[in-house]
């Protein structure tokens, strides 16, 4: 996974490469807030827009995307995903118990 200062680099790179468009309607009140975040950043509002956008997200697919792990951390996960479930006698207890709609 890229760092942010490594995102904004790529993104700075493959300006020439953008080819596609996104139009996107919004309030008054959030484009005041993109326009002075973006000016803050010292950056055009379509640069802050994208970059946020990207990080926003990379970071919402993160999770679902790639697990790294070294030899001894994959033999604890795949001996995690082998074992017989544990009880919860609680959670037994309850799924026993009738429903709101039952």
């Amino acid at each position: 996974m890229l760092t942010r200062s490594e995102r904004a680099k790529g993104t700075r790179s493959k300006r020439q490469l953008r080819s596609e468009k996104l139009d996107l309607r919004l309030t008054p009140s959030a484009k005041r807030l993109l326009q002075a975040a973006a000016e803050t950043a010292h950056k055009s509002m379509t640069e802050f827009v994208l970059d946020s956008a990207v990080t926003a997200a990379e970071d919402a697919l993160a999770g679902q995307r790639t697990i790294r792990l070294n030899a001894e951390q994959w033999k604890v996960f795949m001996a995690a995903l082998d074992a017989p479930p544990q009880r919860h006698a609680r959670l037994e207890r309850l799924l026993k118990e009738p429903g709101v709609f039952d």
